[in-house]
């Protein structure tokens, strides 16, 4: 089934290549199939063309900790505090500071 939808998202990606929702969407599916390294380049896609408001910061997080790039990891969830204060989002930035603490205190 997540291939599929996989497949739905890259065809409609080229049809509308410049589409963010669709670059999220594709993302989102290969991190729910537990294709990290695909869901980490397909974020990295998506947060260069769009004004995130921390969520793929979060899911980018937890790809990069899938595939043990833990200092990456941090990187990404500073940055989504940064990114949903910014869009006032003050839940979702308390989220990610507290699995830095309680994930990433020692590192």
């Amino acid at each position: 089934m997540a291939t599929s939808r996989i497949e739905a998202f890259k065809q409609m990606l080229e049809s509308d290549p410049e589409n963010t929702l669709v670059r999220f969407g594709l993302a989102n599916e290969y991190l729910k199939a537990e294709q990290y390294e695909e869901s980490i380049l397909a974020l990295s896609d998506y947060l260069q063309r769009a004004d995130d408001e921390g969520a793929a910061f979060g899911m980018l997080a937890r790809a990069l900790e899938k595939v043990g790039r833990r200092e990456e990891a941090r990187e990404a969830y500073q940055r989504g505090i940064e990114a949903a204060e910014l869009h006032g989002h003050p839940s979702m930035a308390e989220d990610y500071r507290m699995t830095l603490e309680a994930d990433y205190e020692d590192s």
